[in-house]
């Protein structure tokens, strides 16, 4: 692709290159949507492994950022919207690359989906504290997925129209809007870690303590869709001033999720008994700032997840829509996906297709009643699939770049050895949970505590990949299938 002055672009079909590390780093931290994960993800995981959710998000960690050395040497040699779709069909398979990106992009519309829904539960919780419980012939419940569904559906459309716009617009917003989840949340954590009457332990940071297998496998992948989203500042590869910030940006991400992942956690358990926090699902966080503080202030942690809630839904169809317009260039999928807006050079044809199967998808998951258990069945399904996706990349950049390790022995281990250790671990993890929610029931039942339902979510992914890459290697004769061969 050719340069351009960051202010316009040198062909018609190019993106414009707008963005810096500064902004890198705001979109991966609003895609992984730490106050999101705290807020209503360490209940889950709090009913999983205890009191060992420090140990459990460390634990998680380490594997993820094998793998995030990976994305960046892959990125450094390669900036790609497709990013990782391109280079695990160029290193290893068309086929596996094409599932790559499939399984991705269905993957965050599923997690938009969801997202939607929590946004929409956590602005119920948001208007309840001021006072406003009912409707007109409705009585608001923030864990109704109806109530809850139906609101996140505005906010979607109004953070799609803000990413249509273009990544520096996106990203100053999602500044704005971090700068201000971040210091609610460290000043209600920090408050918390000294006012707690929870007695601290150092066992609450050993993963050891963890009681068997299948808690550590489940805590794992659960851990592993916190963090997930980091790698969506590889999709905007082409649209950032320099590759290498990209990488920066991804990484420093990663540490930044950690730091708050660790505080939170520490803080949420001298805070609550596990009991209570086990048992408040999706209202975590409002429980957990009630616990320190009266109104207004305990509203703040609400406002703060509101905005984590709709800046993650933004920063998802972001990276989303780039990935399809790389498909859509190879031909894997149809030309629509490749049309730019004619003044802002974004993918906006793209990231409106994706709202609208996302919305759709929001609406067909109200066959699960409350909110709390739509959660629990849609990370579990996400983080197998991430866990499946993440390990491919993984292997493609250990298989490119394993000269290094006769060459570099130092940078081998960065890009040889870090990612293949971090891609075993979750493919060891994810399948081990795939063969526990199989073996969990003996019957299909549209639950979100039945295994067969849980697993049938990655199934069908993988299985539609695996027939949409058949099409598109026979059906529309994809040059993708045989010049990455």
């Amino acid at each position: 692709m050719l340069k351009d002055n960051g202010s316009s672009t040198s062909t018609p079909d190019a993106m414009r290159k707008s963005v810096g590390v500064g902004a890198v780093v705001v979109i991966a931290a609003s895609s992984t949507a730490a106050t999101t994960s705290i807020g209503i993800g360490l209940g889950l995981m709090a009913g999983v492994v205890g009191l060992h959710l420090p140990a459990i998000m460390l634990l998680a960690f380490l594997p993820v950022l094998g793998i995030a050395c990976g994305y960046g040497r892959l990125n450094r040699v390669e900036p790609d919207a497709g990013s990782s779709y391109r280079w695990v069909g160029r290193v290893l398979s068309p086929w596996l690359g094409f599932l790559t990106g499939w399984v991705n992009i269905l993957a965050t519309i599923v997690f938009m989906a969801y997202t939607t829904t929590v946004t929409g539960s956590a602005i119920i919780q948001l208007v309840g504290k001021a006072g406003l419980h009912a409707l007109p012939g409705v009585e608001l419940d923030a864990d109704s997925s109806l109530q809850c569904t139906l609101i996140g559906m505005l906010v979607l459309v109004g953070a799609t129209v803000v990413a249509v716009r273009g990544l520096d617009l996106a990203a100053a917003l999602q500044k704005y809007l971090l700068i201000f989840e971040y210091a609610v949340l460290i000043a209600f954590c920090g408050y918390g870690l000294i006012a707690g009457d929870q007695p601290f332990s150092l066992s609450w940071f050993n993963p050891f303590e963890l009681t068997s297998l299948s808690t550590l496998a489940q805590g794992m992948v659960l851990a592993v869709f916190c963090y997930w989203g980091f790698e969506s500042v590889f999709s905007v590869g082409e649209e950032v001033r320099d590759p290498k910030d990209a990488t920066r940006g991804g990484l420093w991400s990663l540490l930044l999720m950690l730091g708050l992942f660790l505080f939170a956690g520490t803080a949420f358990q001298r805070v609550l008994p596990l009991d209570e926090l086990a048992d408040n699902g999706a209202t975590g966080l409002a429980y957990f700032a009630e616990k320190l503080a009266d109104q207004p202030l305990a509203a703040l942690p609400l406002v703060a997840l509101t905005c984590s809630a709709a800046a993650s839904l933004q920063a998802s169809v972001i990276p989303t829509a780039r990935g399809a317009l790389a498909m859509g260039r190879d031909g894997t999928l149809g030309k629509v996906w490749m049309r730019l807006h004619p003044r802002h050079r974004t993918p906006s044809t793209g990231t409106w297709l994706i709202t609208g199967i996302s919305l759709t998808l929001a609406s067909l998951s109200l066959v699960i009643p409350t909110v709390t258990e739509l959660i629990s069945a849609t990370v579990n399904a996400i983080g197998i699939v991430v866990a499946l996706y993440y390990a491919l990349v993984a292997i493609a950049s250990a298989v490119r770049f394993r000269h290094l390790l006769r060459e570099d022995f130092v940078e081998g281990l960065k890009a040889v050895v870090a990612p293949l250790l971090g891609g075993s671990v979750l493919l060891l993890v994810g399948g081990y949970l795939a063969w526990t929610f199989y073996d969990s029931t003996d019957h299909f039942e549209l639950a979100a505590d039945n295994g067969w339902f849980e697993l049938s979510v990655p199934v069908l992914m993988i299985g539609s990949g695996l027939l949409a890459a058949a099409w598109s290697c026979w059906g529309r004769r994809s040059p993708y299938f045989t010049t990455n061969n």
